[in-house]
């Protein structure tokens, strides 16, 4: 198992830490993992992404400029990204605030009404996690017990009190996509 993915969207989404849950989920299962995040400096309000590849074997270079997966949260990062993806992968969207959905017809395409689903539990902020949702439903790459555990890892413990919501948006994320 290989998933080469980017997540991209604004500084203040929680890209990086998409991505970088979907490490530490890795590493938990004992796989191999890469995450390096890429953001200008203006950082909230700028563009921002991350690759992050989890695989069962070595990774042989944390550079890649294909994935099998891209994960948008704003039309820039659809435009950036959506002939990035291997044919046959996926790209997930944000389809609350998208003007020009992805067209290709050659990927997997699911549009994710994160920011509406977000807005539905009061809190805007969980939105990266309702992707992620969406995307561990689709690609299996790692299991959701895992990154429940990754989320107490990474989120400092002030905040855990905050993981009952995130597990909330994580289960609304996979039934967006489940068929």
């Amino acid at each position: 198992m290989l998933q080469e993915a980017i997540f991209s969207g604004f500084g203040g989404q929680g890209v990086l830490t998409m991505g970088m849950l979907l490490g530490y989920a890795g590493v938990i299962e004992d796989k191999e993992v890469t995450w390096m995040p890429s953001y200008g400096p203006e950082m909230r309000g700028g563009t921002a992404n991350c690759i992050a590849i989890v695989s069962d074997s070595l990774i042989s270079s944390p550079i890649i400029s294909t994935f099998d997966s891209a994960v948008t949260l704003n039309q820039p990062s659809i435009e950036k990204f959506e002939y990035k993806v291997k044919v046959g992968g996926n790209i997930f969207y944000d389809s609350s605030n998208t003007i020009n959905p992805p067209t290709r017809e050659d990927i997997n395409i699911y549009a994710c009404p994160v920011s509406e689903e977000a807005i539905k539990l009061r809190n805007s902020k969980v939105l990266n996690m309702i992707m992620l949702g969406a995307f561990i439903e689709v690609t299996k790459v790692v299991k959701m017990e895992t990154l429940l555990k990754a989320l107490e890892q990474v989120l400092p413990e002030r905040y855990h009190k905050l993981i009952p919501l995130n597990k909330q948006a994580i289960e609304i994320g996979m039934g967006l996509v489940r068929k």
